[in-house]
């Protein structure tokens, strides 16, 4: 899995921060943003966050490109619905059925399990095989994609805001987040925290920075951010 930050809202931590101030100082956005520094944000956003107060979050934006998801974690990915999704489309991209380049998701679990592995790229060649004969066929590729198993690998770019990224964290950072989407997300931390230092200080599951909120615990916390960002 390749992940990238493609764009971010420019000085974000700033940007938060000035934009909570304006809302008791009468002084223009362009002036508190002028006087914000490191200290003076960290505290405040730190007040933001405790006190849940997250509506200037909103403020900025980040902007990721991923390669190599499966589509079965991408099926999970939309139902974040406060954000925004450009996918690449099977109806009109013809999916890769080259033997020598194989362009699926194979779990870890199969993958090292070399019976369970034969019996998966068994099945994923057969679906191949299938897709090929169809496209061939002159069946349409929207058609003919209904063979494809849910493993094959996808392209898409997405756009969060600071807010709706620290509820992403929170849910696919935890241990129980299905492995995938959970690697995905510590990639996007990583990103973020070198954009945006102060906003993702505390991003993540809420086993490090207080009680685990699952009904059914994981039962393996994690220590630290530097356990989680280093698994």
């Amino acid at each position: 899995m390749n992940v990238i930050l493609l764009a971010y809202t420019p000085n974000p931590d700033f940007i938060v921060s000035s934009a909570a101030r304006i809302c008791y100082r009468d002084i223009s956005a362009q002036e508190l943003l002028k006087n914000e520094n490191e200290d003076s944000s960290r505290k405040l956003i730190a007040e933001l966050f405790k006190s849940g107060h997250l509506s200037t979050f909103e403020h900025v934006n980040f902007t990721f490109g991923i390669d190599g998801l499966s589509r079965v974690a991408s099926h999970q990915l939309v139902r974040h619905r406060l954000a925004s999704f450009s996918q690449q489309s099977q109806r009109y991209v013809k999916m890769n059925y080259d033997p020598e380049n194989i362009n699926i998701i194979i779990p870890p679990s199969i993958k090292n399990n070399q019976q369970a592995l034969n019996i998966f790229m068994k099945t994923y060649e057969t679906s191949q095989d299938a897709y090929k004969n169809l496209i061939e066929l002159g069946i349409p590729k929207e058609d003919a994609r209904f063979i494809l198993p849910h493993g094959y690998s996808t392209r898409l770019v997405l756009t969060m805001n600071a807010r709706e990224l620290h509820h992403f964290f929170n849910l696919r950072l935890c241990r129980r987040a299905q492995w995938e989407i959970h690697e995905l997300a510590r990639k996007m931390l990583i990103l973020c925290r070198e954009k945006a230092p102060l906003l993702f200080e505390k991003a993540g599951p809420a086993c490090i920075f207080g009680d685990c909120n699952e009904s059914k615990s994981c039962g393996k916390i994690y220590e630290n951010m530097q356990d989680l960002l280093s698994e």
